[in-house]
Parts: structure tokens; C-alpha cells; sequence
């Protein structure tokens, strides 16, 4: 199993944690696009280095999943069959409610960016990484977060090609463009991986660093185009703060339904965590590339910034809550876990926080 991320555990204070450096990173990034964008030119080839970096995002992906671990993970059918039925079908669904709050809450843009985000998998290694800290079942979390990248890399595709109409909906031409930009990469990491594995991991800075600027790239390039194309026009601080409230109580609605559904379906209170903290997220590492491959052009810049906001938002919320159940005693009084009150009880399946908060 991974080793124990001490630093993660460090970084999780008795107080609201502050902005994670990475989206400070992404916010300089898009102030950098709003004035100084990549235009004419130069706009070309950053759109097509934006694209060689998707690749290398999904190839590195492709290389760190280990398809073992989440085999071995079937037994636990009923815990990773819960998760997936959260961040692929209760979150679509809400998304698709949320339709009823255009136009006097969001505008139709920023909308259409929340039913993104709600199309895609889970995150990987804070999903991991909070189940550790709250003491809940990190061996499920391990291949349950897998299988939600696995999963998404074909769903969200295809669930956005039905619900946002992306390229004129499905087709053949779709699907292959899709093939080569996230499902080659993905696939030739796969097949590199028994070989490269154990480079990538005595090299896992350099490879963060990588993943951080690529995705500050392909950022970059979308948010040029959308200042660009004119597309901030349709903004207004009124409208963020909705989308902010908006985010906030979707959140707290999966939260809240994960934690009822799993009690409900009797599992114990390590599964109970990881479905909570598996199910609840959304992967900005995986957002950001696909948005520039299904929406191309000045529109993914207003799709990524609800992920932005929501990928914040969700790293705060549940580091709060992964070191109040963390901090409780392994056995105690029966209490019923609860997203107001620290879990209690026996502590499921143990484990190591892996990698970093991922993006």
C-alpha cells in the first residue's frame, strides 16, 4: 500500500484550511489570460500545446492507475457500485434540475459549466487521502477512486454528448476524436505502465510539477480564447456569488445523501467514509482537459471556472470534516455518523494517505 502523506496530514489545521497554492495558481493563470490573452499567432500554437498537454495529462493517468489494485477491488461490488451511482448518475441528475434556476439564479453559460462538472469522476489521491485522515476504509478508497477515473474517462464523454450536446452530440467522428485525445494516451500508459512505474515514482515531484503546468497550459489557452471570443461579457460578480451558494448546497446535498444512503445500506463505518468521500468530489486534474477537448474554442473557459470554484470548495469542506472523524477515539459510545457531529464507533479499514491533493 502507498505511504503515509505526513505533509497532507499537516496541511489539515483545526481551522478552515486557507486557498490550496494549485488554485491560487489557476486564479494567476486566468487574471494572466483576462490581460495579457494569447491572440493571433501565438493563439494556434498555444492551442495546440494545450492539446500535446491533454495527452501527456492522460498518458501519466493512464500510467499511475493500477489496473491490479482495482481488480482485486471488485469484492467490494456493493461499496464501489454506491460510489459510481453517485458521481455518475445522482450528480447528473441534480445537474439536470438545476436547470430550473436559469435565468434568475445562473446564467445560461454558467449553468451549462455546473452540468459539466457534474458529469465527471471522482478525484484520486484526496479522495484517498481524506478517507486516511478520517480513519475510514483507504484500501476500498484506493480502487473505488480507480474505478471512478476508469469509468470516467468513457461516461463523462459520453453523458456530456447527450445532456450539454457537445460537437453536435454523438457520432462517429465524436467518438474517435475523443479516442485519440484522452483514450490513446490513457490506454499507452496502461500498457507502459509495468515499466515506468517505478521511474514515475522515485520522480513523483518532477511528475507533479508536470501535471501542475500542463493544466496551467491548457487553462491559459482556454481562457484566452474565451477573452478572446468575448465570452466574459456574460459575467457579473452577482452571478458568481450565485454560482458559489449554488455549489455550496450541492455539495452539502451529495454529502448528506451519501452518508444516508450508506448507513441505509448498512455498511460499517470505514466504507461509510470512503463512499462519503469518494462520492462527493469531482476531479479538476481530469475537468480541465476534457473541457478543452469536448468544448473547444472560447466556451471552455466558462466551463472550467464552476470546477474551479467547486474543487475549493470541496477541499475545504471535507478537510473539516476528515480530521473531526479522524480526531475521534477508535471505539466509543454508539453515535450515528453524522456530517454535524464526529463519527464514533469502530474504525473501518486503515490505511495511508497517498500521493498529493490531487487537482
Amino acid at each position: 500500500m502507498p505511504r503515509p502523506n505526513r505533509s497532507l496530514r499537516s496541511r489539515i489545521p483545526g481551522r478552515l484550511p486557507r486557498v490550496d497554492p494549485f488554485i491560487a495558481s489557476l486564479l494567476g493563470t486566468v487574471a494572466l489570460a483576462a490581460v495579457l490573452p494569447a491572440r493571433g499567432p501565438a493563439a494556434p500554437a498555444f492551442s495546440d500545446a494545450a492539446t500535446g498537454a491533454v495527452a501527456v495529462l492522460f498518458f501519466l493517468y493512464g500510467a499511475r492507475l493500477s489496473a491490479r489494485e482495482a481488480w482485486e477491488g471488485l469484492k467490494q461490488w456493493r461499496l464501489h457500485g454506491t460510489v459510481l451511482a453517485v458521481t455518475f448518475g445522482l450528480f447528473p441528475l441534480l445537474g439536470v434540475a438545476a436547470r430550473l434556476l436559469v435565468p434568475d439564479v445562473l446564467s445560461p453559460q454558467l449553468y451549462q459549466g455546473l452540468l459539466f462538472l457534474t458529469l465527471l469522476p471522482s478525484t484520486v489521491q484526496s479522495s484517498i487521502a481524506f478517507t486516511s485522515i478520517a480513519r475510514g476504509n483507504t484500501a476500498a478508497a484506493v480502487c473505488s477512486a480507480t474505478f471512478s477515473s476508469l469509468f470516467g474517462i468513457i461516461l463523462t464523454p459520453l453523458l456530456a454528448a447527450f445532456l450539454l450536446h457537445t460537437k453536435g452530440g454523438i457520432s462517429p467522428g465524436t467518438v474517435l476524436e475523443i479516442a485519440e485525445q484522452l483514450l490513446l494516451p490513457f490506454a499507452a500508459g496502461q500498457l507502459l505502465r509495468r515499466w515506468i512505474a517505478a521511474r514515475m515514482a522515485r520522480h513523483r515531484a518532477v511528475l507533479g510539477l508536470v501535471d501542475r503546468g500542463s493544466i496551467l497550459l491548457v487553462v491559459y489557452s482556454a481562457f484566452s480564447a474565451a477573452v478572446v471570443g468575448g465570452v466574459w461579457g456574460a459575467l457579473s460578480l452577482p452571478r458568481l456569488a450565485a454560482l458559489l451558494v449554488v455549489e455550496a448546497a450541492l455539495l452539502a446535498l451529495v454529502l448528506t445523501t451519501t452518508l444516508l444512503t450508506g448507513r441505509r445500506l448498512g455498511f460499517d463505518r470505514g466504507d461509510l467514509i470512503t463512499i462519503v468521500f469518494c462520492g462527493s468530489k469531482k476531479s479538476l486534474a481530469s475537468g480541465v482537459p476534457m473541457a478543452t477537448v469536448l468544448f473547444p474554442g472560447p466556451a471552455a473557459g466558462l466551463m472550467v471556472l464552476p470546477l474551479m470554484l467547486f474543487h475549493q470548495l470541496q477541499l475545504m469542506v471535507c478537510a473539516v470534516l476528515a480530521r473531526r472523524w479522524g480526531a475521534e477515539p477508535p471505539a466509543g459510545a454508539a453515535k450515528e455518523p453524522s456530517l454535524g457531529v464526529p463519527f464514533a464507533g469502530h474504525a473501518g479499514g486503515q490505511g495511508a494517505a497517498v500521493g498529493r491533493v490531487d487537482q
